[in-house]
């Protein structure tokens, strides 16, 4: 049977480890509300998300890759908890038909159920001075398509793309808000929600700078963190003293207000604003980070900032490790429904790094060794903190045996 050897111990592959870990009674429930089971008789939501699910950790770049990896064992087929293995053509009918949308409520529900330990087991940086604040970190990534096959998603004349736009979750470390939209939207109207409950700062780049959202944002009494634009006209008020010897980064701290006719006309030309002044020593230049918040350090400011990378290595992570750069369809549905899996799993990874890797390891390292081991009757915590550590031997010599004719013409 080779690798499909069950033991006493282990009755599951790692790859329906990992599917367990969504309850099945919750994709059950979100199938219910988005009827997307409706007039199905085979290949039903628990079969896509188990079949994308192994597309997107074996990282396999087409639908007979999967159709192939799934089906190549009877016991294999059995204990994914399918009745049989996914037909290629079956596969694309409902990557074409199912809704989309079932795998968002997917995502949001499994972030949910998890939200707590991910929480307590999340690695964040943690700065002293607002420890205990909501932080929103807003950005977005875009993903280049071919416009001949994705007329859907227009970007350019003569070229397709789409956006991925994420509120990253500062607490949690993962996103909890994604819209997908064609590359061509804006990234200030990417995100239905921009505005937060009081007391959340909010972290963004320059392409969220808008004056009529600032002011949204200080009468919901958000506190924003961004970067000012290069043309923005302003005044200054006041400019504040700096800590001797500390913070040598930090060029110059200064209470502001707008004065451009915009400004005045949306009304946000009456608020103090803070403007803080760093020098990026390996890009050689000092940006200006704006905010509503006129009592913290400039510390703190700069260092709500920095944490932009967080969501940058997301993006990152996302690319390198998952398929969301090569599609198994190309209409807005399968897209879609792929990214929304491939998020899925991105949580699902991060939830046995942080509660089952006895030692902190990268999102590349765990999802490489997960893909190794992805079709073998091994234990997550196995897979997690024995694979890879050091050559292994074996208990007696190895007896090599060949047939007489094996290499005979």
């Amino acid at each position: 049977m080779g690798l499909f050897r069950r033991n006493k111990n282990i009755k599951k592959p790692v790859i329906r480890q990992i599917i367990d870990l969504v309850p099945r009674w919750m994709i059950e429930s979100c199938a219910k509300k988005h009827k997307s089971d409706k007039g199905c008789s085979k290949y039903k939501t628990y079969d896509q998300f188990v079949a994308l699910t192994y597309g997107q950790l074996n990282k396999c770049y087409t639908l007979n890759d999967i159709s192939t990896g799934i089906g190549v064992s009877e016991t294999f087929i059995g204990d994914l908890g399918l009745n049989q293995s996914p037909a290629r053509s079956t596969m694309s009918d409902g990557n074409k038909k199912r809704d989309w949308r079932v795998f968002e409520s997917l995502y949001y529900r499994v972030l949910k159920h998890y939200e707590r330990v991910l929480k307590s087991e999340s690695q964040r940086s943690i700065i002293t001075e607002i420890k205990d604040q909501t932080i929103k970190i807003i950005d977005s990534t875009t993903i280049s398509l071919c416009l001949n096959m994705f007329d859907w998603a227009k970007f350019r004349t003569a070229k397709g793309g789409l956006k991925i736009h994420t509120c990253w979750d500062d607490n949690l470390q993962i996103p909890d808000l994604v819209n997908i939209t064609p590359a061509k939207t804006h990234d200030r109207y990417g995100l239905g929600q921009l505005i937060f409950p009081k007391g959340t700062i909010v972290i963004e780049d320059r392409a969220y700078f808008d004056f009529t959202l600032m002011l949204h944002r200080i009468q919901a009494e958000n506190v924003f963190v961004t970067r000012i634009k290069t043309n923005t006209l302003y005044k200054t008020v006041q400019e504040l003293d700096l800590p001797e010897k500390e913070d040598e980064d930090i060029i110059k701290d200064e209470i502001i207000v707008l004065t451009s006719n915009k400004a005045v006309e949306i009304g946000i030309s009456e608020q103090h604003l803070r403007l803080v002044h760093v020098y990026k020593e390996d890009e050689n230049k000092v940006i200006e980070i704006i905010t509503n918040n006129l009592q913290w350090s400039a510390r703190t400011i700069a260092d709500l900032y920095k944490k932009r990378w967080d969501i940058e290595l997301f993006f990152k992570a996302m690319k390198q490790n998952l398929q969301i750069k090569t599609f198994l369809g190309t209409n807005e549905n399968a897209v879609k429904s792929q990214i929304y899996i491939a998020l899925i799993s991105y949580l699902l990874v991060e939830l046995i790094n942080r509660t089952i890797a006895k030692k902190t390891k990268s999102f590349t390292n765990l999802v490489e060794k997960i893909r190794i081991c992805l079709v073998y009757y091994l234990s997550l915590n196995y897979v997690c903190n024995e694979v890879g550590n050091g050559a292994k031997k074996i208990r007696s010599e190895p007896k090599l045996e060949f047939s007489s004719d094996l290499f005979s013409g």
